[in-house]
């Protein structure tokens, strides 16, 4: 028994990191690859074991003996023995069933693929299994099934739901050959271009020796690191025709500046294939919203003709924990591309973190944010919440009320505006964007500040003109609604009003974060204002659960007078 370490870990599966011992730090950076964070309140955070937390360690090459050995480095007493059996038997499921390749050169199986166990009990489990019995064809091999090519991610799917991960160790194919090549210097500024060492790391983790099993995964880094370069640097570790999927048209412009920035591809060789503009090229950047639309709502998605066009050798899903069901459903027949998910968090709200893990693939590089913090590669943050009165006019509204309109009277609560006014009166060095989820509230605030607003209203094209004054200081204070909380690059903002939020949405938590993390000399700030004794309060207690697993700590201001004195 170490009384000092900081980590309990208790026989439900649940490990308890007091956030104040020595190693607290040490722990948490341990934890993060194979852990997930259930609660983070002042003193004592909660992590929980899951099987797909242990199956993306494991499929990232993170085995049974270094969880459980990191797990007794940490812990104050010993750990439970159940709970390293039951690391032991959930991690190594991992491996325990396999699609392969069929080395058969014949036609009758050009379009199969094996799917396999070692493990007869597995074989007949996966026999009796109804909702796969319509998938799986018997053969004479021992413990051995034919899969349809198509069915290979519905399967993974399938499989999953079951809690049987399948390692995927069939060959995938080559795309059309394309010439690739980074510039030495960007050509927007002249200044050399040089990969950093992690990004080198997350391609390489993902693409290996582009042998079976290889070229398919997800990579999770923090909002600011460059993400998109780890993109543009896998397309030329590969070679091949692209098609990047993002979030919206600015996120499609913006990848095509870099692309255009930082390699040797021509405008020829670039296409945009959105609402405004459908043209394919060798090198296509597509939203999902363009993909997602039909014209009846139960009819087709005429533009999934997109992902067959053309000779795919890589996918990219940007911001892939956004990844739509309906394009979930058509990657889940694209198994033979190799692709890339990219995303600062994996969490999802609905739960779907098992589709990104079967279909895209799972996690196969994720870095601490405040390690890259402590080298420079992304700002520095201090986080605060401001808590506020609510309106005395609202008071009864908000007893009455049902829930969803409780969380909206606290969130578009009239006391917040004279404390975002004050802030930004306060902080006149500051690049500031204020950011909530209700457009009269943020119209409001607009007006208040005689500050420009970006909602869904704004055409791509004021979007963009808005977004280059503020990179270029003609503007300092934009106000944004939930269009900008995704890759949107605006690297000299060094401070985010959070002002209002979707419910307890941690990954929005996270990317409204990430808009001030591009690295700089100054220590950016994220306030978040914060009604006092309403819902408010608990839903932004669960938002704040992803960052307080990356180190973050949220100082707390109580009142307007603490706001003036502290700041």
């Amino acid at each position: 028994m170490q009384y000092s370490n900081p980590l309990i870990v208790q026989s439900d599966k649940t490990l308890l990191l007091d956030v104040h011992a020595p190693l607290a730090e040490e722990c948490r950076n341990a934890l993060i690859p194979f852990a997930e964070l259930e609660r983070s309140p002042e003193h004592l955070h909660t992590y929980r074991l899951s099987p797909l937390s242990l199956w993306n360690a494991s499929s990232a090459g993170i085995s049974t003996e270094q969880i459980i050995s990191s797990l007794e480095k940490f812990a104050k007493y010993d750990v439970p023995q159940s709970v390293k059996d039951w690391i032991e038997d959930t991690a190594n499921k991992f491996g325990k069933i396999k699609i392969k390749g069929i080395e058969e050169d014949s036609e009758d199986y050009k379009n199969f693929l094996y799917l396999e166990t070692e493990n007869e009990l597995i074989y007949k489990e996966l026999s009796a299994n109804k909702s796969l019995s319509k998938y799986l064809i018997p053969t004479e091999r021992k413990n051995t099934f034919l899969i349809h090519l198509i069915n290979r991610g519905t399967i993974k799917q399938e499989l999953l739901k079951i809690f049987w991960p399948v390692k995927d160790e069939a060959p995938l194919k080559d795309g059309e050959f394309l010439e690739i090549k980074l510039r030495d210097t960007c050509k927007s500024t002249g200044k050399n271009f040089i990969i950093r060492d992690y990004q080198q790391k997350a391609g390489e983790a993902v693409i290996g020796d582009k042998s079976a099993g290889t070229g398919f995964g997800t990579i999770v880094l923090p909002c600011g690191s460059g993400k998109t370069v780890v993109g543009i640097n896998i397309m030329s570790m590969l070679q091949t025709n692209t098609l990047i999927l993002t979030t919206n048209i600015s996120a499609v412009h913006q990848w095509i500046a870099e692309l255009l920035d930082k390699t040797e591809l021509t405008e020829d060789q670039i296409g945009e294939y959105t609402g405004e503009n459908k043209t394919i090229k060798p090198v296509t950047v597509a939203t999902y919203q363009i993909l997602t639309w039909r014209p009846e709502k139960e009819g087709d998605y005429p533009h999934f003709q997109l992902f067959r066009e053309n000779s795919w050798g890589l996918i990219i899903y940007d911001e892939v924990h956004l990844l739509p069901a309906p394009v979930f459903r058509v990657t889940a027949e694209l198994q033979t591309v190799r692709r890339v998910g990219l995303t600062a968090t994996l969490v999802r709200e609905d739960g779907c973190e098992g589709y990104v893990f079967s279909l895209v693939g799972p996690k196969r590089y994720d870095v601490p944010w405040k390690e890259l913090e402590s080298s420079g590669f992304i700002a520095s943050a201090e986080c605060i919440e401001v808590r506020i009165d609510l309106d005395k006019n609202k008071e009864l509204d908000y007893a009455v009320a049902n829930q969803r309109e409780k969380y909206k009277i606290a969130s578009v609560n009239a006391n917040k505006l004279p404390v975002v006014k004050t802030l930004v009166e306060k902080f006149t060095e500051d690049k500031i964007l204020v950011i909530g989820q209700y457009l009269d509230q943020l119209d409001e605030v607009a007006k208040l500040l005689n500050a420009p607003i970006i909602t869904g209203k704004t055409t791509n094209s004021e979007r963009d003109v808005l977004y280059k004054k503020f990179r270029e200081g003609e503007i300092r204070v934009l106000v944004v609604s939930k269009v900008a909380n995704f890759a949107i690059d605006l690297p000299d903002a060094s401070m985010a009003i959070q002002i209002s939020g979707t419910f307890g949405s941690r990954q929005e938590e996270a990317q409204r974060l990430g808009r001030i993390l591009r690295p700089k000399e100054r220590t950016s700030r994220f306030f978040t204002l914060i009604t006092r004794d309403t819902v408010e309060e608990n839903f932004g207690a669960n938002r704040q659960k992803f960052l307080a697993e990356q180190g973050y700590s949220y100082k707390l201001i109580r009142n307007i007078e603490q706001l003036e004195e502290d700041l």
